[in-house]
């Protein structure tokens, strides 16, 4: 099969344009818990099917939304089973990009493995072949999978990144730009140090890509202001994005704003607040406010 070319609008979009990237990928572990925050109880659906369609008709209000805006939104990141539902009669990657200019993104991991070494790995990706040809199918730009650091521990830290790393290289084989996301949990003990461990982890795998090789890196805010910025210069590197990992939306952007060059890449912190039973109207300003809050901190 030839190499897929990369859509160039798309890259173009993620390099340099201004905004940040919106998070609606919360998986089957994390919907329930989406959807309560969002004031969906459990019982209001009896089996996952329709908990699914709930989740979808949630993220449909968000990017259907005027609130959600190219001016502000670079990409998102969807799920599964979002790529594989309509938005309007038009699958929700081309919805995303025709519609509104946003480029799409798809989670591809399975979630995590147990703790050893102090980090969790991945679980293996079964059937992640099949999943990239039809992300690929579905017009989606680039993918997006977790790891998780929880000490500062030099070879657990070096197995995330290998890991991270070499799936990054098949996903990249297939025409698509992955997000490589070793999250340092922002409640470690020693967070600051395994920062150190894991950037001179990150510049080691650059620095064994073949020269074409694209890919994007999806951080913790780190404990010191800036710290990520030789690897925004990075010639492989698109874009480096920032995940709340927990913090409430006011100190992720204040953390934000201090790391110039940063951008968001919210999830919890961009739903914040928004509840099925408000107006459109309510729903609309509430929105509103949290993209323009969170576009500032990241244009900095």
């Amino acid at each position: 099969m030839e190499k897929r070319e990369i859509n160039t609008a798309k890259l173009n979009q993620m390099h340099s344009g201004k905004g940040f990237i919106a998070a609606l990928d919360q998986s089957g572990g994390s919907t329930p818990k989406a959807l309560a925050q969002y004031g969906v109880q459990e019982s209001s659906y009896s089996n996952e099917e329709e908990m699914y369609t709930l989740v979808h008709e949630m993220r449909t209000r968000i990017i259907k939304s005027p609130a959600f805006d190219s001016e502000y939104i670079l990409g998102a990141i969807l799920f599964e089973n979002t790529m594989d539902r309509k938005i309007d009669g038009q699958w929700t990657a081309d919805y995303l990009w025709e519609k509104k200019n946003i480029v799409p993104f798809l989670k591809v991991d399975k979630g995590l493995a147990d703790l050893v070494n102090g980090v969790q790995i991945m679980k293996p990706i079964s059937g992640l072949d099949e999943l990239l040809t039809r992300a690929v199918e579905r017009n989606v730009f680039g993918t997006k999978m977790r790891s998780v650091i929880k000490e500062a521990n030099a070879d657990g830290i070096r197995l995330v990144v290998e890991q991270q790393f070499a799936v990054g290289l098949q996903i990249f084989a297939k025409g698509l730009v992955p997000i490589i996301e070793p999250e340092v949990d922002i409640y470690s003990a020693d967070k600051e140090k395994s920062e150190e461990i894991l950037k001179e982890e990150i510049k080691k795998q650059l620095s064994l890509l073949d020269k074409d090789v694209k890919v994007m890196l999806k951080l913790s805010i780190p404990t010191v202001n800036d710290f990520y910025s030789e690897l925004m210069s990075d010639p492989h590197v698109v874009r480096v994005v920032a995940l709340s990992g927990g913090y409430p939306q006011d100190e992720a952007n204040n953390k934000l704003s201090q790391n110039h060059g940063l951008i968001a890449s919210f999830s919890r912190a961009l739903s914040e607040g928004l509840f099925a039973n408000q107006s459109d109207e309510e729903f609309n300003t509430k929105l509103s406010k949290t993209i323009r809050e969170i576009y500032t901190a990241s244009i900095t």
